[in-house]
C-alpha cells in the first residue's frame, strides 16, 4: 500500500493543460518536503524548530552562488547545499538539542532571524534583497527541466522517495526510539538510547531534507532572494505540519497541500476584503490553525483517519534474536552498592547504603514510603549521579555512567509508574527493549535495508510477550492496557532487552491476586534460569513469599538485611513499619 504514493507522479499528466496548477503542484511538493522534515523533528522526536526555512536558504544560496558566480554544475550546488545544511544543523543542533521546554524553539528563532538578516545584508555575495537571478535549469538524463511539467515529475519523485524513507524510519528501531524520546527520555535511555546523540541525528536528517527542498526551490524559480527563507516562512511550514497532523506522514502532506492552495487563494481574497495590500496571510494562517486545532487537536488527518478502514497488522514470523545466556557461577556478586549517598538540598535521601546482589537470587529492597528505595534504584541505574559511594556491575565500576551506557552491560529496569508509549502497539513497546541489541543506523533504515533485523527484533518482542501472557494483545495500542497489563508489558520489554540483572520498581502495583501469583512464578522461573532480580514493592505478602533475601531501608539508611524470616523478627524493622519501640 505504501507504494501507492507513486500515484502522485500521475498528477503532472492530469494537470498538463493547466500551467498555473502545475506551478502550485511544484510548490506543494517542495513545501511537503519541508513539512516532512518537521515530521522527523516534531512528530517523531518531539522537538520544535522555527529554522527550517534557514536550512532551505542554505541549500538555495549554495547552488545559486556556485552556478551563477562560479559557473559550476547545479549538481555541485546540490552537494554543497546539503553539506552546508548539515553543517548548520550540526552547529545549531549541537548547541540546542540538549535544551528543554521553550528554550529550543526560541534558540532556533534566533538562528533563523540571524541568517535571514545576514542573507539580506551581504549584498556583494548574495545580492541582498534583490537576490541572484538566472540560475541554470536542472538537466537530468539529458533532459532540461525547464518547465513546470518536467520539474513536477522530479519534485514529486523526490517527495515520494522521502515519504518511503520516512516510513522505513518510523517502523524501525530508530523510529521507536525517537517516539520514546518524545514521550520519556529517561525511559528511552534505560534501554540503551543516547538521547542527545539520537536527537542530533534527527536534527541533521531534518536539516538535510530542508536543504534539498531549498536546492529544488532555487532551480525551479531560477531566482533566489531572502524572502522565502524568513521566519514567517518557517512558521508557515510548522503550521502546515501541525494543522495536517504532525505525527503522521499523510497528515503533514495534507497540511502542505491545504496551505499551498490556501496561500494563493488568500493572497487574492484578502486585499479585496480589506481594501488594501499587505501580507495578511500569516494572520489568516493563525486563525485557520486555531480553528483546526479546536476541532481536531491532533490535526486534520487523525480526525479523517477515524473514518478510514483500519489496517490490520501481522504477527512476526522471523527467528528471534538469541537471548544472551546468563553466564557465571551461581551466587557470584553481579551488582554491588558501596556506601551510596545522595542529598537533595537539605534532604539526605540515601545515606551510606551498601548491599550486594548475587547471581540467580531475588533480593527485595523494602521500606516505608520515603525511605529512599526509588532513589537507590536511580543511583544504581545512572538516572541520577551519586554524591558519594560506588556501584559495580559484574565487577566493573559504573558509578556515574549515564543509563544508556549501563544498560548494554546487562542491567535493565522498570519504573515506579509504567513508562510506556500509548501511540505504539504493545508489540512495538516490547520491541523497544531490543534497541541496544540491534544495529541498523539511519542510512540502512532510510534505504529500507533493515528488514531482516527488524523482523527478528519484533519476533524477540513477541516471544517476551508470550512469556508474560500478553501475546494476545500484541497488535493492540498500548493505551488500551489495564494498569496490571502495563506492568507486565514493562517486564516483557525488559526480557526482550536481554538484560541479566533485572531491577523491578513496584511491579505488582495494580495487579490482581491471580496476576501477582503469575508474576511470582515468572520471577522464580527467571531466577532458576540464572537471571538476577532486585525488586521494590509494598506488597509484603508477595515479597516475603518471593525474595531470597531482603534489604530494609528507613530514612535513607539500611537498617536490616537477611532472609524474610530474619527481617520480620528484626526490632528495627518492626519499629519502622509498625511504630513499635526498637
Amino acid at each position: 500500500m505504501r507504494y501507492g504514493w507513486f500515484l502522485l507522479l500521475l498528477l503532472p499528466f492530469l494537470l498538463a493543460p493547466f500551467p498555473f496548477y502545475l506551478t502550485l503542484l511544484n510548490f506543494f511538493a517542495l513545501s511537503g518536503l519541508v513539512a516532512l522534515s518537521l515530521y522527523v523533528l516534531t512528530g517523531l522526536a518531539g522537538m520544535t524548530s522555527f529554522a527550517q526555512a534557514a536550512f532551505m536558504g542554505m541549500g538555495a544560496y549554495a547552488t545559486a552562488l556556485l552556478t551563477v558566480k562560479a559557473g559550476l554544475s547545479p549538481w555541485f550546488g546540490l552537494a554543497a547545499g546539503l553539506a552546508l545544511s548539515l553543517l548548520l544543523a550540526l552547529v545549531l543542533g549541537g548547541l540546542t538539542v540538549r535544551l528543554k521546554g521553550h528554550f529550543l524553539p526560541l534558540s532556533t528563532i534566533a538562528w533563523q532571524v540571524a541568517l535571514y538578516i545576514l542573507a539580506g545584508n551581504l549584498v556583494g555575495l548574495t545580492g541582498g534583497h534583490t537576490g541572484l537571478t538566472d540560475l541554470p535549469p536542472l538537466v537530468l538524463l539529458g533532459f532540461p527541466l525547464d518547465n513546470a511539467f518536467r520539474y513536477g515529475l522530479l519534485s514529486l519523485l523526490v517527495l515520494v522517495l522521502a515519504v518511503l524513507a520516512l516510513h522505513n524510519l518510523r517502523f524501525s528501531r530508530l523510529g521507536r526510539a525517537l517516539l520514546a524520546l518524545r514521550g520519556d527520555a529517561l525511559a528511552a535511555a534505560s534501554f540503551g538510547v543516547d538521547p542527545a546523540a539520537l536527537r542530533l541525528k534527527a536534527f541533521l536528517l531534518a536539516g538535510a531534507m530542508a536543504g534539498l527542498a531549498g536546492f529544488l526551490y532555487a532551480h525551479f524559480l531560477r531566482f533566489v532572494n531572502p524572502t522565502p527563507f524568513s521566519l514567517e516562512a518557517s512558521i508557515k511550514y510548522l503550521v502546515m505540519a501541525v494543522a495536517g497532523g504532525v505525527g503522521t506522514i499523510p497528515g503533514v502532506l495534507l497540511g502542505a497541500a491545504l496551505f499551498t492552495g490556501l496561500e494563493d487563494w488568500l493572497k487574492d481574497l484578502l486585499p479585496l476584503l480589506l481594501g488594501r495590500q499587505g501580507n495578511y496571510e500569516t494572520i489568516a494562517y493563525g486563525l485557520v490553525l486555531a480553528g483546526i486545532l479546536l476541532l481536531a487537536p491532533q490535526g486534520l488527518f487523525p480526525l479523517l483517519a477515524r473514518f478510514l478502514p483500519r489496517k490490520e497488522g501481522s504477527l512476526p514470523r522471523a527467528e528471534p534474536l538469541p537471548l544472551p545466556a546468563p553466564s557465571g557461577a551461581r551466587g557470584e556478586v553481579v551488582l554491588e552498592a558501596q556506601g551510596l549517598r545522595k542529598a537533595f538540598g537539605g534532604l539526605l535521601a540515601v545515606n551510606g547504603v551498601f548491599f550486594a546482589l548475587r547471581r540467580g537470587e531475588i533480593l527485595a529492597l523494602i521500606g516505608p514510603n520515603g525511605a529512599g528505595k526509588s532513589t537507590t534504584f536511580n543511583l544504581l541505574t545512572g538516572a541520577i549521579p551519586p554524591d558519594g559511594g560506588r556501584v559495580f556491575l559484574f565487577g566493573k565500576e559504573i558509578t556515574g555512567l549515564p543509563p544508556h551506557r549501563i544498560h548494554p552491560l546487562g542491567l535493565g529496569r522498570t519504573f515506579q509508574h509504567p513508562h510506556l508509549f500509548p501511540e505504539l502497539s504493545v508489540l512495538e513497546n516490547a520491541a523497544l527493549g531490543t534497541y541496544a541489541r540491534t544495529r541498523a543506523g539511519f542510512s540502512r533504515v532510510l534505504l529500507g535495508l533493515h528488514g531482516e533485523e527488524e523482523a527478528r527484533a519484533l519476533a524477540t518482542a513477541y516471544r517476551a510477550l508470550k512469556r508474560v501472557g500478553l501475546e494476545g494483545l500484541a497488535l493492540e495500542p498500548a493505551a488500551r492496557l489495564t494498569a496490571g497489563q502495563q506492568r507486565l508489558l514493562e517486564i516483557a520489554r525488559l526480557l526482550a532487552s536481554g538484560a541479566e540483572v533485572l531491577l523491578l520498581d513496584e511491579p505488582a502495583a495494580g495487579l490482581r491476586a491471580g496476576e501477582k501469583r503469575e508474576l511470582a512464578r515468572l520471577l522464580k522461573a527467571l531466577a532458576r534460569e540464572g537471571y538476577t532480580v532486585l525488586i521494590v514493592d509494598h506488597d509484603m505478602d508477595l515479597i516475603m513469599g518471593l525474595a531470597d533475601r531482603v534489604v530494609v531501608m528507613n530514612y535513607g539508611e539500611k537498617i536490616a538485611e537477611g532472609t524474610p524470616e530474619e527481617v520480620q523478627r528484626n526490632p528495627l524493622v518492626r519499629a519502622a513499619y509498625l511504630g513499635e519501640a526498637a
